[in-house]
């Protein structure tokens, strides 16, 4: 029986409880596929950062590494200053870990409703791919004269080949194993070098994928395609910005950050990767019983898919997906955390396995690092 070691960091706000509806369909899951996970809660949000000062101290980050992914429920208090717990936590890990490929699927589920009239399950399925490690977030700046009339910002921007081409080639790799067409979104008409540097890492490993089209659109034109047409699009790759903010409209496309996804993978499994729904904290609604815990759900199904557990991530995602059908997340409808969390729970032990080809989660599972489905780094080291 293969055990995956899991850190879960429930963090703020409804995060703890949506994280203890993802891990309930987990646990479910992995009775039924026999696989064992082990769980471990680790103190880390505004809580603990309000109370130490450390967003991620140095032995917490130590003791992080040796697990085979982590579960993120959502971080963030109006107490905490904007950006403290988002950079100091969240991007720290994803460059302290090398999680160079954030992973957001945009799929509009059957039943759920898409506030755009034209869009339907039947053409709304695409993977954004955001660089997750360098970019305008990561690279620095300087504030000079600050204070003053005259005060000048500058904050850089970096982009370097070794992790341009991961997430390239991992798109390209995506991409055959799906629709075989790969979209390069940036924008090269202005940002001359960088933009520059992109195609041509994309052109280089087009030619060892002679069966995945690939193309090229402006990150503005991006916002008007992906509403007008999302089925235009397979595997999208783009820089750590413009995913930042096409993975969001990319989220209200698909029926709202309720049922958004994501996962910050690290494609060599040199470190864990994280998994987490990208709602936020949503404090006006902790413990009210009314968080949506769909999005932690679909989350953890990239979660299972990432540790090589293809059955139990393509039926975690049914069931999530055979609860939305069902009203889980229409508009107008309250949502009952309790509720949606055991009707999931329930549908894993039941629903059967699909097997539709090309699925995001069969082609991250076939995607996963090899140690993914090996077992525990804990195990190995100890």
């Amino acid at each position: 029986m293969s055990t995956h070691n899991l850190a879960v960091i429930g963090g703020d706000g409804i995060g703890p409880e949506v994280t203890a509806s993802a891990l309930a369909a987990m646990n479910v899951a992995a009775d039924r596929f026999g696989f064992e996970l082990l769980t471990t809660d680790f103190d880390l949000g505004s809580e603990a950062y309000l109370r130490t000062g450390e967003a991620l101290p140095a032995a917490v980050a130590g003791q992080l590494r040796d697990y085979d992914a982590i579960l993120l429920g959502a971080v963030g208090d109006p107490r905490v200053d904007p950006g403290v717990l988002e950079r100091g936590l969240i991007v720290a890990l994803r460059t302290l870990f090398h999680q160079s490929v954030n992973i957001r699927p945009v799929r509009l589920y059957p039943g759920v409703i898409s506030p755009v009239t034209e869009v339907s399950s039947d053409n709304c399925d695409l993977v954004i791919l955001r660089e997750n490690t360098e970019g305008i977030y990561t690279g620095g700046g300087v504030m000079v004269k600050d204070g003053t009339p005259d005060a000048i910002a500058i904050q850089h921007s970096i982009t370097t080949v070794p992790a341009t081409s991961e997430i390239v080639e991992f798109g390209f790799r995506m991409a055959s194993a799906r629709r075989k067409r790969l979209t390069l979104c940036h924008k090269k008409n202005v940002l001359l070098y960088t933009g520059r540097l992109w195609q041509e890492i994309v052109d280089q490993i087009a030619e060892r994928y002679p069966d995945v089209e690939h193309d090229y659109v402006h990150a503005d034109a991006m916002c008007q395609h992906l509403i007008l047409d999302p089925g235009r699009f397979d595997v999208v790759v783009t820089p750590n910005l413009f995913g930042d903010i096409i993975s969001d409209l990319g989220a209200v496309v698909q029926g709202g950050l309720g049922v958004a996804a994501s996962a910050n993978f690290n494609v060599s499994g040199s470190a864990p990767s994280m998994y987490e729904p990208v709602h936020g904290s949503a404090p006006d609604i902790a413990g009210t019983g009314r968080a949506n815990p769909t999005a932690a759900v679909l989350s953890a199904a990239l979660c299972l898919a990432g540790l090589g557990e293809r059955e139990a991530a393509l039926t975690l995602e049914a069931a999530a997906a055979s609860v939305l059908a069902e009203g889980g997340d229409k508009a107008g409808q309250q949502v009952n955390t309790a509720d949606v969390s055991a009707r999931i729970a329930t549908r894993v032990a039941e629903i059967d396995v699909p097997t539709t080809s090309g699925s995001l989660m069969q082609t991250l599972a076939s995607l996963a690092p090899q140690h993914a489905s090996a077992g525990s780094r804990l195990s190995r080291s100890g």
